[in-house]
């Protein structure tokens, strides 16, 4: 019998991995670009990356969709950016709806700054507004028991 393993998209060169589940707290690296898989850090999405992170991820993936006019979006940057140094499991992607509008839509934005959840290209929860990061922690935390 295999192992479970999960699909975890590269977020350097955006390659598909499959990852054994008890390597996943070992940090694992990218098998074209040797770049680490789960950085603890939020990397930028375009119209291409996208769909692939949110659809090939089977890891809870956390994706703050902003905008570059919006004040609450700016204020909640730097505590999404700490949210995601505390949860190293967790993938954390941001998508900036004013420069790539086409990745947003067909997730029907409606408020920005808006956080949607997504585990095995579904999406579990969404919570728009800004937060301070210890609240990001606990919404994050709430959706992996």
């Amino acid at each position: 019998m295999s192992e479970h393993s999960f699909h975890l998209v590269c977020l350097h060169c955006h390659a598909t991995n499959r990852v054994p589940a008890a390597r996943l707290s070992a940090a694992p690296k990218c098998g074209k670009c040797s770049q680490s898989l789960l950085t603890a850090s939020p990397h930028e999405l375009n119209a291409q990356t996208a769909n692939k992170v949110i659809q090939k991820n089977d890891v809870l993936t956390i994706v703050d969709f902003w905008a570059s006019w919006c004040q609450p979006c700016i204020m909640m940057a730097p505590e999404f950016k700490t949210a995601a140094g505390q949860l190293p499991q967790v993938v954390f992607a941001k998508v900036q709806t004013d420069k790539y509008e086409q990745a947003a839509a067909p997730y029907n934005i409606r408020s920005l700054p808006t956080m949607v959840a997504f585990r095995n290209g579904k999406e579990v929860a969404r919570q728009s507004g800004a937060l301070p990061s210890n609240q990001i922690i606990q919404w994050v935390q709430s959706l992996q028991a």
